[in-house]
């Protein structure tokens, strides 16, 4: 089963769909947020939709909204890809390298991407992101972690690489919580669906031409395992938002020029569809 929120900008629907018939949430619940992945909704939501107890929806021309609904926290792991880190200008971490950034960078799939004024280094990065449906404090283990993700979803952590890492005095969320640097879906689709995240085929273009391809097999830091260690010193809820890390294949590897007005990026992972984000100036 898919998960999503449609229609206009802070008028989005909660839906279900299996692939060809879709079915509105709202007996369920108002919104797809934390309190409803903390009741189970998703299992709930998929049961109450087989037995036919939820009304059809046609969703020809709805806008594809992001797939969860304000997430508390927008919680990324950085260089957590071998070679990204190389090409990065760094070896791979000993440990989870994190960032936050603000949860109003989460827009829907295929919104415009906004750049930022004077801006010439906005870059993609394709990422497996994970959302937290169950309250995660001082887990134990790796596989504990993975009882508490309700499912996974295509981010892309746009980012602005002179305020990331010229302007940033270290703090790399400068760069990255840009209004709409965090385009996120098209679809929540389960954990129970996905596994734990690995084995997943990573992808991304701009404008037609390959930039990253890999697997999620080659994360440093599984999810599980980020899950894990990320509980160790924050309390993470129901709803927030962890991007994983990207691949290599980035404009600051400076093999590709960045991002300018009028690019499209499209990204895409095994299971959980693609998203594809057009670039315009912010006005």
């Amino acid at each position: 089963m898919r998960f999503m929120r449609l229609g206009a900008v802070g008028a989005e629907i909660p839906v279900v769909s299996d692939g060809e018939t879709s079915w509105s949430l709202r007996p369920l619940t108002a919104d797809l947020d934390g309190a409803f992945l903390a009741s189970d909704g998703l299992a709930r939501a998929e049961a109450a939709a087989i037995a036919g107890e939820l009304p059809q929806v046609d969703t020809a021309g709805l806008r594809i909204g992001a797939p969860i609904a304000c997430p508390q926290a927008v919680i990324c792991i950085g260089m957590n890809y071998a070679a990204h880190a190389r090409e990065s200008g760094s070896e791979p971490p000993s440990d989870i390298v994190v960032f936050y950034k603000h949860p109003n960078t989460v827009v829907g799939p295929n919104d415009d991407i906004l750049l930022p004024p004077g801006s010439t280094t906005t870059d993609w990065e394709v990422e497996l992101a994970a959302v937290i449906g169950k309250r995660a404090r001082y887990l134990s283990s790796p596989e504990e972690a993975l009882g508490h993700i309700a499912g996974f979803a295509i981010a892309n952590d746009v980012s602005e690489r002179e305020y990331q890492l010229e302007r940033s005095l270290g703090q790399w969320s400068k760069g990255k919580s840009f209004e709409t640097f965090n385009p996120l879906g098209p679809w929540l689709v389960p954990a129970a669906e996905v596994g734990d995240g690995s084995g997943l085929r990573i992808w991304s273009t701009v404008n037609g031409e390959p930039r990253q391809e890999s697997t999620t097999s080659d994360l440093i830091f599984g999810v599980a395992e980020i899950v894990y260690r990320l509980s160790r010193f924050t309390v993470l809820e129901p709803g927030d938002l962890i991007n994983t890390g990207t691949p290599e294949g980035v404009g600051l590897s400076g093999r590709f020029p960045y991002l300018g007005v009028g690019d499209q990026v499209r990204l895409g992972i095994d299971g959980l569809g693609e998203q594809a984000g057009t670039i315009r100036t912010a006005p």
